[in-house]
């Protein structure tokens, strides 16, 4: 027995295309009603400008400053001339020259002498070659041995000639400590004496102690007569 039903009218054979066409066009109308806009009409603007409505723009009004013109410049003085008459005469001075002559005798200079001028070297004590002499040391053999005997010789001076119970007249009390420092010159004479103590009294004091000291033999550097500073300290006890 033959089918009566057709091959051809089977629905179900094309089934999964129509699916397809179903489901994109399913697709189509959701996206076009999740995307699709309704406007108010009353809410739209054109963009129409309302001239209506716009507000006068007030304009401050500015004070204008005039600045007040600058003054005129002052007249020109008249110029005057004034001339003076030269009633004055000027002494011209006339500068001779210096050239000589050729017929001008030359006078022929004699030799200039010319003196030497010693100078005033000062020698240390401590360094000096051949020390000043003290009057008494001239036996003494030796340029330490007379020294020893100046140093000596100058102490024992000092402590004969000085007045010790100028301190206690003073008000000073304790032990006292006078530094002195003079020159012996190259003529042997004491010069240039300067002292330093606790008083002005002590310092004058020793002062006058030190110029009593007799002209010595002056000190000599390589054959020469030099200038030799000596110090001198003075240091005594108050008796109280």
């Amino acid at each position: 027995m033959e089918p009566k039903k057709n091959p051809k009218a089977n629905v179900g054979r094309n089934s999964s295309l129509y699916f397809a066409i179903g489901l994109a066009l399913m697709l189509f109308l959701t996206n076009y009603a999740i995307n699709y806009k309704t406007y108010d009409k009353s809410n739209i603007d054109i963009g129409q400008l309302n001239l209506d409505e716009l507000d006068d723009e007030e304009i401050p009004i500015t004070e204008q400053i005039q600045t007040p013109p600058p003054p005129p410049p002052p007249p020109a003085a008249p110029e005057v001339i004034e001339i003076v008459e030269d009633e004055e005469e000027v002494e011209e001075t006339v500068i001779e020259s210096t050239e000589t002559d050729q017929e001008e005798e030359i006078v022929e200079v004699e030799e200039v002498e010319v003196e030497e001028v010693e100078e005033d070297i000062e020698v240390p004590f401590a360094v000096i070659e051949n020390v000043p002499i003290f009057p008494g040391c001239e036996n003494k053999s030796g340029n330490n041995a007379k020294k020893a005997c100046m140093s000596e010789k100058i102490s024992k001076f000092v402590n004969r000639k000085f007045n010790t119970e100028l301190a206690s007249d003073l008000g000073l009390s304790g032990r006292q400590r006078i530094n002195v420092i003079f020159k012996i010159d190259k003529t042997g004479n004491i010069t240039g004496v300067r002292a330093r103590a606790p008083h002005p009294g002590l310092e004058k004091e020793a002062a006058r102690v030190i110029n009593l000291l007799p002209k010595m033999k002056p000190g000599k550097q390589r054959g020469k007569a030099v200038t030799v500073p000596y110090s001198l300290p003075i240091i005594f006890q108050v008796q109280d």
